[in-house]
């Protein structure tokens, strides 16, 4: 599947506009972590950029979260792809680098985002890996970015700061399609 196909795609399954933003930063994570492996920089995008497409169908049913998606992208992506969507919302074991990969992303690019929004400018220009990591070690702080999910970026090698260095470049390189 060629990326603007997965775009289209993304577009008549999710109305929320705030959700593809998220789809759009979860995809420049897990394209520069591609890069950082040395893997496959589209494949990864695309997991990234499609991993919840059946969000707005699962908003009722969490546990088919995931498995919606399966169905729509079966025999359109690499199995690899399927397998890490499917594993992101904690449904079976992340074996794969992808999959651990997109598990940490995922909440990681939300509290990213909040961290912008309580600046006046809400930009991501203004905020540095010092600012979000002190925000992380607040709780309360964008509550639902689930910070033991994000630490475990621990398994693919990384220090809290190097992910967040890396997931904070990749948004700041497309903040203008995040409206950030």
């Amino acid at each position: 599947m060629e990326r603007e196909e997965a775009i289209r795609l993304l577009k008549s399954k999710i109305k929320n506009k705030n959700l593809i933003k998220h789809s759009l930063a979860v995809e420049a994570c897990m394209r520069k972590l591609a890069r950082y492996f040395g893997e496959d920089e589209e494949m990864w995008g695309l997991c990234g950029l499609l991993h919840d497409l059946d969000y707005e169908d699962a908003k009722l049913n969490p546990e088919i979260h995931g498995y919606k998606t399966a169905e729509y992208l079966k025999g359109k992506v690499p199995e690899v792809v399927i397998d890490a969507i499917i594993s992101h919302p904690g449904h079976k074991e992340r074996e794969t680098k992808m999959a651990k990969a997109l598990y940490c992303v995922d909440p990681l690019t939300g509290l990213i985002v909040a961290c912008a929004l309580i600046l006046p400018e809400k930009k991501l220009e203004k905020i540095d890996k010092k600012f979000v990591l002190n925000r992380f070690k607040e709780k309360r702080f964008a509550a639902g970015a689930n910070r033991e999910q994000i630490k475990e970026c621990e398994k693919l090698g990384f220090s809290l700061e190097e992910f967040i260095e890396i997931c904070l470049s990749a948004m700041k390189s497309i903040s203008d399609q995040l409206g950030l």
